[in-house]
């Protein structure tokens, strides 16, 4: 019920904005004319186009919103990303330090990106990383190439996933979320497609992989270029002191990653616990143009876990604002 009251409290705000006023010139009357604001459609709504929150313990749903209703994910596709190759890892497959190999296909991407080039190399667990801190696009492509030999199949095995985890309306056509035709240089036609529900239970699944949030909970790290590619070194996660990246002979710091988590990483929207630790720790935001802002959150508290998930907010600040209610509201009800 607070949960409810909070959200309906949200949606019926409004703020006014006004129109700076000033003396015309004699001759001339003056025209002033609001900022058009963000374009609504389907896919990109204010305050969102589906939200819900769930106990991570059972998946128990809390509150929901439109939760089926279809969404671009964007970048928010790249958890599928990881939860595959954490499956990989798993069943032994390969290691989170193996070294995987850069192809054609992930130097064709656009930002955001690390910059590997054919032929360099990173270790799986720094690809995942900069997946997750940095979003890029690149490195989402070289873990689907090296974990299942090409990006058709990794995208084949995106969806056999999907549907066998009852993600019945999410269609995935590439594993890093970039709209269809961006710059005329990718194969596929179609946006990826989920819902709020799917997105839960794609969270939940990820929550059985101990990996998983210490992958998502790294606020930054330093991309360093080596002599055959790129690693990472972390520098903050969440409940952690800052870290000082150590270089070796020949190493330089090409970037700073930063996460893009706002309610994890901005201090004005961080939601703490009673003992003043930090209580978001994953999982990924996601932005297109078409799609607007989503994210899928978790975070606990008081032996309590919640996940909640806003798809296709018009503005970034509207998904950060209601991510963070649901989540705050999420976990006071369950802690009550």
């Amino acid at each position: 019920m607070r949960i409810a009251v909070a959200i309906a409290a949200a949606l019926a705000a409004a703020a006014v904005f006004a129109a700076p006023q000033g003396k015309s010139a004699p001759s001339r009357r003056r025209i002033v004319r609001s900022a058009p604001g963000p374009v609504q459609t389907a896919h990109r709504r204010s305050p969102y186009v589906g939200a819900l929150c769930a106990d991570a313990k059972d998946g128990r749903v809390l509150f929901s919103d439109n939760a089926e209703a279809e969404a671009y994910p964007a970048s928010v596709t790249k958890l599928m990303t990881l939860f595959l190759v954490l499956e990989d890892v798993s069943a032994g497959k390969y290691s989170l330090d193996s070294k995987a190999v850069a192809t054609a296909d992930a130097y064709r991407c656009e930002p955001s990106w690390i910059g590997i080039k054919v032929g360099e190399s990173m270790s799986v667990r720094d690809l995942c990383l900069a997946l997750m801190v940095e979003s890029a696009n690149d490195a989402a492509i070289v873990l689907a190439v090296n974990s299942a030999g090409s990006f058709d199949a990794f995208v084949e095995r995106m969806n056999s996933r999907a549907a066998s985890l009852g993600m019945t309306k999410t269609r995935y056509y590439n594993p890093n979320g970039l709209p269809p035709n961006a710059a005329k240089k990718y194969t596929w036609k179609s946006f990826n497609v989920t819902t709020a529900a799917d997105q839960l239970k794609l969270a939940l699944a990820l929550l059985k992989h101990p990996e998983t949030l210490e992958l998502t909970s790294v606020k930054t790290c330093d991309l360093i270029k080596t002599k055959g590619g790129f690693r990472v070194s972390v520098t903050r996660r969440v409940n952690m002191p800052q870290q000082k990246t150590r270089l070796a002979d020949g190493e330089t710091v090409v970037k700073q990653l930063c996460n893009h988590n706002n309610v994890m990483v901005k201090d004005k929207l961080k939601i703490f616990n009673t003992d003043g630790t930090e209580t978001v720790d994953g999982f990924k935001t996601g932005y297109i143009d078409a799609g607007g802002s989503s994210v899928v959150i978790t975070g606990q508290r008081g032996g309590h876990r919640a996940i909640a998930v806003v798809l296709g907010s018009a503005t970034a600040k509207e998904r950060d604002e209601q991510a963070s209610r649901l989540l705050c509201d999420a976990l006071g009800a369950l802690a009550w």
